[in-house]
């Protein structure tokens, strides 16, 4: 017994000596250290040594387990301290090769929006943010919008507190239009209580509404808002300056349209409409990209602007029609499913 076992001890030493790789290395471990292996099996013959013979046995048997696996741990230790051949060698500071289809690019939204900021800052208009998770009066009550109006129920809109329950319920906003509440609010209050400033702004952001998920509906999605706001502001400021977006965005052969609407927070108001082909297909028909009008005397007034004084317009589009009618996309959830064979055509 104790001449097999000294063979056993040899022959694990040699194997292990000739192991040059991670490889060979678990493939003997395996053999000699395994569940199945044979140092194991050495020890399940321990039940046939004679009674008198297993103290001695027993102690050679641990020596020898604890002999090849300390040499295990040795070989497994140096291996891994040992330089990889020079061919398999890589030289992480070279630059790499990378192929024209791996180029990442910002997605088409991100695009669309840093294009109409764009646009608009040639026009003079500076860029205004506003918190995404708003409260009821910013929302609604500041933009003239009652109580009982459609578009406050709480089914239509994602509310955080129980509007029937707090004062002021906060939610995740249902239109930018909350983001020129906030800078007029913010006027103010570097006037000292007044406006005393021109505002030209656009709000680019996202919004949030409960509805149901199809071809031309999400409930998150973006839009942009644009506040004019001085003496002397006109329709026809409003007309000629969405007439200059649409050229200048769409080209020169854009045909626009303004039609007549309401909106509480804008009088007069109208939805400004624009022909555009959702598929390369089909003739360009008619399509609604947001509304717009005069800012409404009661929204300056909760703003703490006098109106006799100061006259203005505002407009809201939705960024991801925009971008359907600039790139031809008949379907708004193409722009959220992240294909990637989508995303490579725009």
């Amino acid at each position: 017994m104790f001449q097999d076992l000294d063979q056993l001890h040899a022959a694990a030493m040699a194997d292990l000596s000739a192991a040059h790789s991670a490889e060979s290395l678990e493939a003997w471990r395996i053999a000699y250290l395994g569940a199945s292996g044979k140092i194991k099996a050495a020890l399940a013959g321990l039940k046939d040594v004679p009674k008198q013979d297993k103290p001695a046995v027993g102690a050679r048997l641990n020596t020898l387990r604890q002999s090849v696996e300390a040499a295990f741990e040795e070989r497994k230790a140096a291996l891994a301290s040992t330089p990889a051949p020079a061919a398999q060698r890589v030289d992480v500071t070279e630059p790499g090769i990378i192929s024209a289809q791996a180029v990442g690019r910002r997605h088409v939204i991100s695009r669309v929006r840093e294009e109409l900021v764009e646009v608009f800052a040639r026009m003079g208009f500076s860029v205004a943010e506003g918190p995404e998770l708003e409260d009821d009066a910013h929302n609604f009550i500041k933009l003239n919008i009652p109580p009982e109006h459609p578009a406050r129920d709480p089914l239509d809109n994602f509310y955080v507190d129980d509007p029937a329950r707090a004062a002021s319920p906060r939610m995740m906003r249902s239109q930018t239009s909350t983001a020129q509440i906030r800078v007029m609010e913010a006027a103010v209050q570097r006037g000292g209580g007044r406006l005393r400033e021109s505002i030209k702004v656009v709000a680019p952001g996202r919004v949030y509404r409960p509805d149901t998920v199809d071809a031309t509906h999400s409930f998150m999605f973006h839009q942009i808002e644009g506040l004019y706001v001085d003496r002397a502001v006109t329709m026809a400021d409003l007309k000629s300056t969405l007439l200059h977006f649409a050229r200048a965005y769409f080209g020169p052969e854009a045909q626009v349209r303004l039609r007549p609407s309401f909106f509480p927070f804008t009088e007069p108001s109208a939805e400004f409409d624009m022909k555009i082909s959702l598929r390369p297909d089909q003739p360009p028909r008619w399509i609604e990209l947001g509304g717009c009008g005069m800012v409404d005397p009661a929204v300056f007034e909760a703003c703490g602007v006098d109106p006799e004084e100061w006259s203005g317009f505002a407009f809201g589009f939705g960024i991801e029609r925009i971008a359907m009618g600039k790139y031809a996309i008949p379907d708004i959830r193409l722009l959220f499913e992240n294909d990637i064979r989508f995303l490579g055509q725009i």
